[in-house]
């Protein structure tokens, strides 16, 4: 499965923005999906996740009450609403898929598929 993340740009304080994470090659109904960033000089982390079904949800703390993550899996897509964005949020975006979900959240390397990610800029 090829994933790739798309609706990045760059945003004011307090804007918004809608990531897509489209797959080809393959489907994600059997997968919980994740959704990381990375800022510069950070590690990357895990910010939202996803059942399969998309009863399930994580998000970190840093995040919750602003981004919402949701999925189609009848146009394979993965989705993540940012909104009230912050100049902290700065990054770049990442969707991942992993065969079971984890209401804490996984560590990237424990992804099975993952794609190139999208730059999200912040300005204050």
């Amino acid at each position: 499965v090829q994933l790739q993340a798309s609706g990045g740009g760059l945003v004011q304080a307090g804007g918004s923005l809608g990531l897509s994470c489209a797959a080809s090659g393959g489907t994600l109904r059997t997968y919980a999906m994740y959704w990381f960033r990375q800022a510069p000089g950070k590690e990357r982390e895990s910010v939202a996740a996803i059942n399969e079904s998309g009863h399930r949800k994580f998000y970190a703390d840093s995040v919750k009450g602003r981004f919402t993550i949701s999925r189609d899996n009848a146009k394979n897509t993965v989705y993540l609403q940012v909104t009230n964005l912050k100049p902290e949020d700065t990054a770049v975006y990442y969707c991942a898929a992993h065969p079971s979900f984890s209401p804490v959240g996984r560590a990237w390397d424990s992804m099975y598929h993952w794609g190139k990610g999208t730059q999200v800029t912040v300005s204050s």
